[in-house]
C-alpha cells in the first residue's frame, strides 16, 4: 500500500492506494502515530484503496478512536469492494463515510 499525505493547517488528508492488508496495516498505524499530532480533521481518501483485511479494519478503528478524542475523521471516495467489507462487518456504522 502507498500513503501520500497533504496537510493544510490542522487538517490532514491521507491518500491510500493499494491493499490495506496485514503488512500495510502496521505501516499505516505507524504513519498515523507520527502524523496526527495537532491534527483536528483527518480525511482518508480511499479512491485508490482496493482491499481491506481484518488488520486494516482494526487500524481504521484505532484511527477513528484517536480522532474522536482530538477532532474528526472521514473516509472519502470508498470503492464498492471496500464498502462491501465495511458494510458486512458493521464498520459503516462506526466510521464516517462519504461517497
Amino acid at each position: 500500500m502507498e500513503i501520500k499525505k497533504e496537510q493544510n493547517g490542522t487538517s490532514l488528508t491521507m491518500f491510500l492506494s493499494g491493499r490495506l492488508d496485514t503488512v500495510a496495516a502496521a505501516d499505516f498505524e505507524k504513519e498515523l502515530q507520527s502524523s496526527l499530532e495537532g491534527v483536528s480533521t483527518l480525511v482518508l481518501d480511499c479512491s485508490e484503496l482496493t482491499y481491506v483485511a481484518s488488520s486494516g479494519l482494526r487500524a481504521l478503528l484505532m484511527a477513528q478512536k484517536r480522532m474522536n478524542k482530538q477532532g474528526s475523521m472521514v473516509m472519502r471516495h470508498v470503492q464498492d469492494a471496500v464498502m462491501e467489507v465495511l458494510s458486512m462487518t458493521g464498520f459503516d456504522d462506526l466510521l464516517q463515510i462519504e461517497k
